[in-house]
């Protein structure tokens, strides 16, 4: 799908300018030919995306967002997250890539992603002893520069942190992942005392790639036949029974009201025989219809869920350890 039909096909299937306007984009960047940085800025404009996720602060992207009006999120890649526990280093980050745009004309930053998805299983616990005194320097040294009231620091996290038992598979029984739960638990109540969202990143694909037992049509929006019943609630699809797996993570330990952005969603296109461009284009049409609705989810109803979709472009020097579709994400 070409990006500059991108907001004429979101439009399309329903939704409105304001709210194709208020959904967010990644914009990765690991291609063999990657598109000069102000194309994609220019593409991104012509298309009414206002928001974009990155995975770093490279200077000649920042630079080609530089007065675009385009609402920014940076990025300190996973390798860097040791670096950032020392305080003084945190500061100078901020200050190179953060604070160096904060002029008229500049950059509109609103967040920091610390890391992406650091507490992965597959990570092997690399990530756990430094995730969060990074995250609290940057935010600490974002309040320091005197931006910290607008812009915040976040943790991107897998939907892998929260789980519900076997025994009780179900949204309500939402809890995080029993050996990071103590890290969990200091991380969102930090998020809640800096007024930052939680980041997570929800794939259906991955539930159905990872299972071949997952219900097929459990991966769309567009209904299903057997929904998982909890408490009186029918889930037909499992992106909400995901969310609301999170809310429920958050309630238990105090915290349920805590602002949620999807920092990724999306289908790849190639791949996998689940990898096709009709399906994703059946479960982008049901996720854009969702958030058009404002709808939400049965437990967090009638609001509009901040999401950025992956990706705005395929990266074919991604690694396909995870899948071959892994370099197939882009529209």
């Amino acid at each position: 799908m070409s990006v500059f039909r991108l907001l004429a096909c979101l439009l399309a299937i329903g939704l409105s300018r304001p709210t194709a306007e208020g959904l967010g984009m990644n914009w990765g960047t690991m291609a063999t030919h990657p598109l000069p940085p102000k194309i994609v800025v220019q593409l991104l404009k012509d298309n009414g995306i206002k928001n974009v996720k990155l995975f770093d602060a490279d200077a000649s992207t920042m630079s080609a967002l530089a007065g675009s009006g385009i609402e920014v999120m940076v990025a300190i890649p996973n390798n860097m997250l040791g670096m950032m526990t020392d305080y003084d280093t945190a500061r100078q980050w901020v200050d190179r890539n953060v604070t160096r745009y904060n002029f008229d004309g500049g950059v509109t930053i609103k967040y920091v992603a610390v890391g992406n998805e650091p507490f992965l299983t597959s990570y092997n616990g690399s990530f756990l002893n430094v995730t969060f005194p990074a995250l609290q320097n940057i935010q600490n040294a974002l309040n320091e520069a005197g931006v910290g009231d607008t812009i915040k620091a976040t943790v991107p996290l897998n939907a892998d942190v929260y789980n519900s038992p076997s025994s009780n598979p179900v949204p309500s029984a939402g809890r995080f992942r029993s050996n990071i739960n103590d890290l969990m638990t200091q991380i969102v109540v930090f998020l809640n005392q800096s007024n930052a969202p939680f980041t997570v990143n929800i794939y259906p694909f991955l539930s159905l790639y990872d299972n071949p037992n997952f219900p097929f049509d459990y991966a769309f929006f567009d209904g299903t036949s057997n929904p998982v019943m909890d408490n009186g609630i029918a889930y037909t699809n499992v992106f909400d029974a995901n969310f609301d797996t999170l809310v429920s993570a958050l309630k238990a330990v105090g915290l349920g009201n805590l602002p949620i952005i999807v920092g990724e969603v999306g289908w790849p296109t190639d791949g996998d025989i689940n990898a096709k461009a009709s399906y994703a284009q059946r479960f982008y049409n049901g996720l854009l219809k969702l958030l058009a609705s404002n709808t939400g989810t049965p437990l967090r109803p009638n609001q509009y869920i901040e999401v950025y979709l992956f990706s705005l472009i395929d990266e074919d020097a991604k690694s396909i350890q995870p899948g071959n579709f892994e370099r197939h994400w882009g529209f």
